[in-house]
C-alpha cells in the first residue's frame, strides 16, 4: 500500500485535489446536511456530522476498490432499494427536525456528537449516488502501470475524505456557531434543517 503511494505521480494528486476542492465548494448534499445539523445541533453537531459523511465514502470508496459497488449499480432494483431507504431516513430526520424543542438551550443538554455522526454516516452510506460518483471519478486518476488500481482509489478516497472532512466540517461549525448566536430563532433553525432534510429526501427519491 506505501509502495503505491510513493509511487503515484504528485501532480496527479494534485490535479485530483483540485477538482475534489471546486466539489467542496459547490453547494451539494453533503454541505447542506452538515449546515442543517450545525444550524439544529450546534458547532460540534456539524462537525461530527461532517465526520460521518467522511467515513460514509470511505465505505463507497471500499465497495469500488472492492468492485462490488458495479455490482449493485448493475442492477436497478438493489440501486433502488438502497436509495429509497436512504431517503425515508432522511424525511425521517427532517419530520424530528421539524418538531425539535424550540428552545435550543433546553436541546443543549442532550447535543448528541455521537447522533450527528451517526446520521451523517447513514445518510451517505444509503445514497448510491455516492458510489456512482466514486465509481466515475477516482478511476480517472488512476494508473495500471504504477501499482494496483485499488490501492491507488484507496488512497485517493482517503484524500477524498479528509477534504471532506475540512471544508464540510467547516461549514457544519459556522453554521454551529451562528445558531448559538441566534437561540432565540432555535424554531425558525429546525424548520430549516427539515426543510433540507425534507428536500433532500424528495431529491433521493426522486433521483
Amino acid at each position: 500500500m506505501i509502495e503505491t503511494l510513493f509511487a503515484m505521480n504528485s501532480l496527479t494528486i494534485a490535479a485530483f485535489m483540485g477538482a475534489a476542492g471546486l466539489l467542496y465548494l459547490t453547494p451539494g448534499a453533503d454541505m447542506m446536511f452538515t449546515l442543517a445539523s450545525g444550524m439544529s445541533g450546534g458547532p460540534k453537531a456539524g462537525l461530527a456530522a461532517a465526520v460521518g459523511i467522511a467515513f460514509g465514502v470511505l465505505v463507497h470508496v471500499s465497495l469500488a476498490a472492492a468492485g462490488l459497488a458495479a455490482l449493485i449499480l448493475a442492477y436497478p432494483a438493489a440501486y433502488d432499494a438502497i436509495r429509497y431507504v436512504g431517503a425515508a431516513y432522511l424525511a425521517y430526520l427532517a419530520w424530528h427536525s421539524w418538531h425539535a424543542s424550540a428552545h435550543l438551550a433546553e436541546q443543549r443538554g442532550r447535543a448528541n456528537v455521537w447522533r450527528a455522526f451517526r446520521r451523517g454516516f447513514l445518510t451517505n452510506v444509503l445514497n448510491p449516488k455516492v458510489a456512482l460518483f466514486v465509481l466515475a471519478f477516482l478511476p480517472q486518476f488512476t494508473d495500471p502501470a504504477i501499482g494496483p488500481v485499488w490501492q491507488q482509489i484507496l488512497w485517493l478516497g482517503l484524500f477524498l475524505g479528509i477534504g471532506g472532512v475540512l471544508s464540510d466540517g467547516a461549514y457544519g461549525i459556522f453554521a454551529g456557531v451562528m445558531a448559538d448566536r441566534l437561540r432565540r430563532s432555535s424554531r425558525v433553525m429546525h424548520r430549516f434543517s427539515a426543510f433540507v432534510f425534507g428536500g433532500l429526501a424528495a431529491r433521493l427519491a426522486l433521483g
